[in-house]
């Protein structure tokens, strides 16, 4: 294993839905080190979170700065009707906003956007009393911003799909702006092949001309793939090491690419 820096870096947490990570830049500043964490069923993300800083590796004398990745439920509101007085009565509009939670938001200033979302307290108040300087982001962000480059290559339309944690994200861009974005339950091929159609119908994409990329932890991806080409042309699935250039980050067993893209890309 590379040696962990030195260096006042700021330390990176990922909070899924089910699981949790740790991650920083090693000594040699090119390779990255990852720490995933078996998460206990049944016991709340806060407590995980305090068991991990008696024996993840990481954890045990931590830089006083990090980087909380938390992937939950994010509301996008246009630039120009945010409000920052008002985020929580959206929030608790679109999401059921428990009395525990905390809203926060991240400006996405390429795409003219507000992500608004969710983190519990309690998790919260355990980051603080580890770490002075904290920054959230919301884990889909850089995929949104690194995709969104993407879509200016070539003159066709592209509807990404970004799978992670059981959840299906589809997003598509128009300019500097979104098209479409939404996310879905979706663990099961079936499903997702389901949405994925849907979705590209409601944009009325070409099916001889435009494109489909997905990308993550595919369920069932050879089925999957296998019925979108019988609807589409022009389905593809995103390989991280070339999408990449064969980045060393990407070689990392079970990083999802949310972080991946984060390490690469920044946010």
């Amino acid at each position: 294993m590379p040696e962990i820096s030195k260096k006042n870096q700021r330390l990176t947490i990922r909070v899924g839905r089910g699981s949790l990570s740790f991650s920083c830049v090693a000594e040699n500043e090119t390779d990255v080190i990852y720490e995933p964490y078996v998460v206990k069923s049944g016991v709340s993300m806060a407590a995980n979170l305090r068991e991990a800083f008696k024996t993840a590796d990481l954890l045990l004398n931590p830089s006083p700065r990090v980087r909380v990745v938390i992937d939950t439920d994010v509301l996008m509101v246009p630039v120009e009707i945010f409000d920052e007085k008002n985020i929580e009565t959206m929030y608790s509009h679109a999401y059921p906003k428990k009395e525990q939670d905390a809203v926060y938001y991240n400006v996405l200033p390429d795409l003219n956007a507000v992500a608004v979302f969710a983190m519990n307290k309690d998790l919260r108040l355990v980051i603080d009393d580890h770490f002075q300087d904290v920054q959230i982001v919301t884990a889909i962000s850089p995929v949104w911003r690194h995709l969104h480059q993407r879509s200016f290559t070539g003159n066709r339309h592209k509807l990404y799909g970004y799978f992670h944690e059981k959840r299906l994200d589809i997003f598509s861009f128009q300019q500097n702006r979104f098209k479409f974005c939404n996310s879905f339950e979706a663990s099961r091929g079936h499903d997702s092949l389901y949405f994925l159609l849907y979705v590209w119908k409601q944009l009325q994409l070409q099916p001889e001309y435009d494109e489909l990329h997905i990308v993550g932890d595919i369920p069932e991806q050879e089925w999957l793939m296998e019925e979108l080409k019988n609807f589409l042309q022009k389905a593809y699935v995103i390989n991280p090491s070339a999408d990449f250039n064969r980045h060393p980050v990407t070689e990392i067993k079970g990083m999802p690419y949310d972080l991946q893209t984060l390490y690469i890309k920044g946010r």
